[in-house]
């Protein structure tokens, strides 16, 4: 035995011919052997005959046409020499079967007319009565005709509908197996931009508070420990996550689901190590409990904690405001400092980001390129300039709930 493709055993197409080769023979033997017309030639011949009505059966499927010739022209010359009769339609039945299997139905359908044509004609040349020959014998052989084509075809049609419907299965399958990997890229494509967004910020945490120990060294010692006590917690932290979402990343075929980046509830995660380097942070956030949906929340934290991270590496600022808000279904986030704005430390100005070198946040995937393609993955957007009296301001609109 086989296995096809599906969850069904096949038998094997070999011992399913041959079964069918011996019952051929077998069953066209029986009704020699019988002689019901008394004609006394039931002898070896005869015999030779079933037997070759049988092995036809074996080449069916290779050749279904040539062995439903063969089968017909077999057949008039059986009565050719007179041997018992044995019907018309018993030896033809399993090569129209085949040959309709095959899908050779018009073959089939024209060997039966054939048939019974042929037949027909020379039974009224014989003389047999016509009613007889209306009544049974033309009506017997067209229904085993009509029922060993219609079997055939509809063997063929089911065989092709289980065909389908496994190939239906595989193309289901392969496109739920593309989801799957498509959603594991960009959650893969979310982790890096989380970890982007987590290091750049305790970096920056890390370069100010180093900056404050290493100028309060021998001068203030209690503010040097202090502030490496705060960059040893930021990199602790960060370490942590850093760790485990690698782990993940590492795991082959695991599902991947980091962390998820803290809301706007959170802020003080944020704040206290910005503080902490000298920055005076305003935040005014007036946002009803469960307003927003967890990847709205996470991605507003997220550009939040990125605007913050440039205010401390590149601004110079003093002082900063975060502000949200709801207005109708959308979210209204700002950034803004008192820095210089757009300017590098030269003076020269670099009009599509925050004050840094020219392109460090260009790239996609980092800073403010990263910011926007955040807010228009939620169907949001984003946007960074100049503040009208100095520093810089960042403000992305949002949805306050994702779409159905």
């Amino acid at each position: 035995m086989q296995r096809s493709r599906g969850a069904h055993p096949e038998a094997d197409p070999r011992l399913v011919d041959a079964v069918l080769a011996a019952g051929m023979a077998l069953a066209v033997a029986v009704v020699v052997a019988a002689d019901l017309e008394g004609t006394g030639r039931a002898g070896p011949p005869a015999y030779l005959f079933a037997a070759g009505f049988g092995a036809l059966m074996l080449l069916r499927r290779r050749l279904p046409v040539t062995v439903l010739a063969l089968t017909v022209l077999g057949i008039f010359v059986y009565y050719i020499f007179g041997f018992p009769p044995i019907g018309i339609a018993l030896p033809a039945v399993a090569a129209l079967y085949s040959a309709a299997e095959l899908g050779r139905t018009w073959w089939a359908v024209g060997a039966g007319a054939v048939l019974v044509v042929v037949s027909a004609y020379f039974r009224i040349v014989e003389g047999q009565p016509t009613s007889y020959l209306y009544s049974y014998e033309l009506i017997t052989n067209l229904a085993l005709i009509a029922a060993a084509v219609a079997l055939g075809t509809g063997v063929r049609l089911s065989r092709l509908s289980r065909a389908h419907q496994e190939r239906l299965r595989e193309l289901e399958a392969a496109a739920a197996a593309a989801a799957a990997e498509r959603r594991m890229q960009e959650e893969r494509v979310r982790i890096a931009r989380d970890l982007h967004d987590t290091v750049g910020h305790t970096m920056s945490v890390i370069a100010v508070h180093a900056g404050v120990a290493a100028e309060a060294v021998g001068r203030d010692d209690d503010a040097a420990r202090r502030a490496l006590g705060l960059v040893r917690e930021a990199t602790s932290a960060t370490l942590r996550e850093l760790r485990a979402t690698v782990k993940l990343l590492r795991e082959p075929g695991a599902e991947v689901h980091a962390r998820g980046a803290g809301g706007l509830g959170g802020l003080d995660t944020l704040l206290g190590p910005a503080r902490e380097a000298g920055l005076d942070v305003t935040v005014g956030v007036d946002l009803p409990a469960g307003a927003l949906d967890g990847a709205i929340d996470a991605v507003a934290y997220r550009i939040v904690q990125e605007s913050l991270t440039n205010v401390l590496r590149h601004s110079g600022a003093a002082r900063a405001w975060v502000s949200a808000r709801l207005e109708g279904e959308r979210l209204l986030l700002r950034i803004a400092d008192d820095g210089r704005g757009a300017r590098d430390p030269a003076g020269a100005a670099h009009p599509g980001g925050l004050a840094h070198p020219a392109g460090a946040s260009a790239r996609g995937g980092a800073g403010i390129a990263g910011m926007r393609e955040r807010a228009a993955s939620l169907g949001g957007r984003l946007d960074a300039r100049p503040g009208a009296d100095g520093g810089f301001v960042v403000e992305a609109e949002l949805p306050a709930r994702l779409g159905p």
